[in-house]
């Protein structure tokens, strides 16, 4: 079996890329094996949390057609996971093409049973809406705010229309006074899925980004380390065979204006 998965928001700062690495961590511990991508090729940050950033080998490379270098070559074994990073170069980003992203999927669908997209914040460019083209279905990583909500919507609403479902929504960042409960409310009436569970501020989380780790290695006992795996515990991974996955994969329409 193997589904995709593009975690998204519809805007930077919700915990996106932390939220990847917490759900793929606890899917994998579950007994999954998981792979994670990096599709954010505009602003990657991916690698600094996963201790990946002196690595030879990226997802840009993989983007760029002149480049001898294998999907093998820029995967990682991390953290009970296959992690796939992308780098920080302007001039690689400039050079890559995102419709290559299509055929790495397909070649990393061959031995997953999850595949995790980290997908840009904003719906701006071809590069930035692929990863949810791709996806089976969207896991929507929103703070406990209305506005929050309306992006999160533009997300939900792209993905439909290239037949992208939305798994649920994770609501993150969750601190003291938030009113979650009116918040949850609007977002269960108006987005598909499960409300995959809400996770707290935590300075846990700022500290596992300084030491370049995913927050499930670095504090494992934390409560938001708990609710991350509550969630995932939440998103039931649909069988589909990987031939089947990766064809669509490659068949996939891309974008021409967004």
């Amino acid at each position: 079996m193997v589904e995709a998965f593009a975690v998204a928001s519809g805007k930077g700062g919700t915990g996106k890329t932390t939220a990847t690495l917490a759900l793929g961590m606890a899917l994998a511990d579950a007994g999954n094996a998981v792979t994670v991508v990096d599709a954010d090729t505009g602003m990657a940050n991916l690698l600094f949390h996963a201790g990946l950033d002196d690595v030879d080998a990226t997802l840009h490379d993989l983007l760029v057609a002149d480049r001898d270098v294998s999907v093998a070559d820029a995967s990682y074994e991390r953290f009970g996971m296959r992690v796939v990073p992308c780098g920080t170069g302007l001039a690689d980003f400039r050079a890559a093409d995102p419709e290559r992203l299509r055929g790495v999927a397909a070649e990393l669908a061959a031995d997953a049973d999850v595949l995790l997209l980290d997908s840009p914040a904003a719906l701006g460019s071809k590069s930035a809406v692929l990863p949810v083209v791709l996806a089976d279905r969207a896991v929507v990583v929103l703070e406990p705010t209305i506005p929050a909500l309306s992006d999160g919507l533009k997300v939900q609403e792209y993905g439909r229309s290239y037949s992208t479902e939305t798994a649920g929504v994770l609501f993150n960042r969750v601190g003291d006074g938030t009113d979650l409960d009116r918040v949850a409310e609007h977002a269960d009436r108006y987005f598909g899925g499960d409300r995959l569970g809400s996770v707290p501020e935590s300075e846990a989380v700022r500290a596992a980004r300084r030491a370049g780790e995913p927050l499930l290695a670095h504090a494992p006992d934390s409560d938001a380390a708990d609710a991350f795996r509550r969630a995932a515990a939440r998103l039931e991974v649909a069988e589909g065979g990987a031939d089947r996955v990766a064809d669509r994969f490659r068949a996939a329409v891309v974008p021409e204006d967004v």
